[in-house]
């Protein structure tokens, strides 16, 4: 990441009203792709916080299988849980504007700024999430990687008149996958690149897989599962076609809302340690904007898959 980028003729004030904050937290599970597919959860009161997940199920037995004796026992179970934690790591991104700049222009600097900070932190958490890109150590490795770790992956035949539609809906491949481990598939994200090659395929009887959902806006596949094309650049489709699962099985939660702080004094420096701005001598002010989250996959225990090695909720389609 750079360490001298800088805003050059814009406009800024030095006090940022409270609604610019609330209005860029808003903004970010807007423009994230994986954020609204996931269950949010109530904001974290410390940075960790530990949710018991359920490892071992309980068995039911007949008290009388064959024989009708009345006085028989009734047989006991029981049910074991595990501690699943979710670390709330920062995120943050400052902004470095000459005062010169503020005093010559006009330009309202946050209806520029604002939907570009929320951007880049939304595309900063669904690069982590989705591929473990810069995440914090105490986050899970991503949703990608897990899926490789369990064997979830179909390869696509890479050739002309490859069978989409099998590999995708066909017996053991994509779908399949997923639902072989006890889940059901609640979205799709797929790379723009797929979106020619969705239009083109048939089902079975010639029906075409890749179509509206009414008037809405969005698309679906075959199945009636919505499918979203993420456009804020952390979907690698070099490394991922798609990615079918069941979302809501991985959780997220805030721990600190958005804070954005103007400073007229400090210095700025990069990853050596040298300066690169000094505000004071160079007659600049810098926004920082900073927020705290988490996000985890439990992963209890299901009737269908009983080895949470093997057990994960969304399938990769690979290049």
């Amino acid at each position: 990441m750079p360490y001298n980028s800088i805003i050059s003729r814009t406009n800024a004030d030095s006090t940022i009203p409270i609604e610019i904050a609330n209005s860029i937290i808003s903004d970010i599970p807007q423009q994230s792709a994986v954020l609204p597919l996931m269950t949010q959860l109530p904001a974290m009161s410390a940075k960790q916080f530990k949710m018991p997940v359920l490892d071992v199920l309980p068995v039911a037995y007949f008290v009388s299988p064959g024989a009708s004796d009345d006085t028989l026992q009734k047989q006991t179970t029981n049910m074991e849980w595990t501690d699943v934690s979710i670390y709330a790591e920062e995120l943050a991104v400052i902004v470095p504007i000459p005062e010169s700049v503020i005093a010559d222009s006009g330009y309202d600097i946050w209806g520029e700024v604002r939907p570009r900070i929320a951007a880049a932190f939304a595309k900063a958490i669904d690069a982590a999430i989705l591929y473990g890109t810069n995440r914090p150590s105490t986050w899970p490795v991503g949703i990608h990687p897990l899926a490789v770790a369990a064997s979830q992956t179909v390869t696509t035949a890479g050739v002309a008149g490859e069978d989409l539609y099998d590999e995708i809906f066909g017996d053991g491949n994509l779908l399949a996958l997923v639902e072989a481990d006890g889940y059901i598939p609640s979205a799709h994200l797929a790379a723009i690149s797929m979106r020619g090659k969705l239009r083109g395929t048939r089902d079975s009887i010639g029906n075409p897989i890749f179509r509206p959902m009414g008037s809405s806006g969005t698309y679906e596949l075959g199945d009636g599962v919505p499918i979203t094309f993420p456009t804020n650049g952390a979907f690698a489709p070099a490394t991922t076609l798609m990615i079918a699962g069941d979302w809501k099985k991985a959780v997220w939660a805030p721990r600190q809302d958005m804070t954005i702080k103007v400073f007229d004094t400090g210095v700025v420096q990069d990853q050596t340690g040298a300066i690169v701005y000094n505000l004071l001598q160079q007659d600049m002010v810098a926004l920082r904007a900073t927020m705290r989250l988490g996000w985890q996959v439990p992963n209890p225990v299901n009737a269908i898959q009983s080895t949470a090695a093997s057990r994960c909720p969304w399938a990769c389609l690979l290049p």
